[in-house]
């Protein structure tokens, strides 16, 4: 299908995982794509992929947490591309210790990553958004934005459980502006991030917790993603997507 032909997304954390996924479905859809990563190399290895299959596509060295490297991703689509109808706030980061062992510096850090990253890049695309007159903005959170998890990672599940709640707060005021804002919360996802627990204990615990009886891919997010983004979600605004195999139907 080519339901978003025409338009412009811009991606973060897209060098691979289910950014990458995401930016290849994006594109197999017709729409141009801003790749932004910290990761140089594996950002121009996925733009490479792209224009290769016969997309349009740009690589952006890009910080979330930075307001300035924001003004730059987002003031690339516009020059690139003409604008930006698509945004996907997918970069992040974990963290494992309990809330006795997590440090200031690392819960700023996390925080700074997967939340205060989110709302600059909707303040940072906002205008541009607005007069796309397509404008959609899919935030990825997780099933910790939503759930206690296991006791740990105190600070990511904080971050999720903020973009959560923004994504319904920025859908709300955006509203009656053109520009949906929904959210997806993912599973126990088969990324690079986990290639490390292949074969493990800790893998098999992942998938004795998801009803389905399996970890899920990225290509599943990033279909969730394209559907939030295309017109066929065109009356859908504020809303949690469980992309999950089941987890949080428990």
């Amino acid at each position: 299908m080519n339901r978003l032909e025409g338009r412009v997304a811009l991606v973060t954390g897209a060098a691979s995982g289910i950014g990458r996924a995401t930016a290849e479905r994006l594109a197999q859809e017709g729409a141009a794509v801003v790749v932004t990563d910290i990761q140089d190399e594996m950002g121009q290895e996925t733009v490479r992929g792209l224009t290769t299959a016969g997309a349009r596509a740009v690589f952006v060295h890009h910080d979330v947490t930075s307001e300035e490297d924001w003004g730059s991703a987002v003031t690339r689509a516009e020059t690139e591309f003409g604008g930006l109808d698509i945004l996907v706030n997918n970069a992040g980061m974990g963290d494992l210790k309990t809330i006795e062992e997590t440090t200031l510096a690392e819960w700023e850090r996390t925080v700074a990553v997967d939340q205060t990253g989110v709302f600059l890049g909707m303040k940072h695309a906002a205008a541009l958004l607005a007069a796309s007159g397509n404008g959609a903005v899919v935030n990825i959170s997780s099933i910790f934005g939503t759930s206690g998890g296991f006791g740990t990672s105190p600070a990511y599940h904080a971050a999720k459980g903020a973009v959560r709640t923004l994504t319904k707060n920025v859908a709300l005021h955006w509203a009656d502006k053109g520009v949906r804002v929904n959210s997806i919360h993912p599973g126990f996802i088969e990324t690079p991030i986990l290639e490390s627990a292949k074969g493990t204990a800790f893998e098999q615990a992942m998938i004795d917790l998801t009803p389905m009886g399996r970890l899920g891919r990225p290509a599943e997010v990033a279909a969730g993603v394209a559907y939030l983004a295309s017109d066929d979600a065109a009356f859908v605004t504020g809303l949690e997507l469980y992309i999950d195999g089941g987890y949080l139907a428990r």
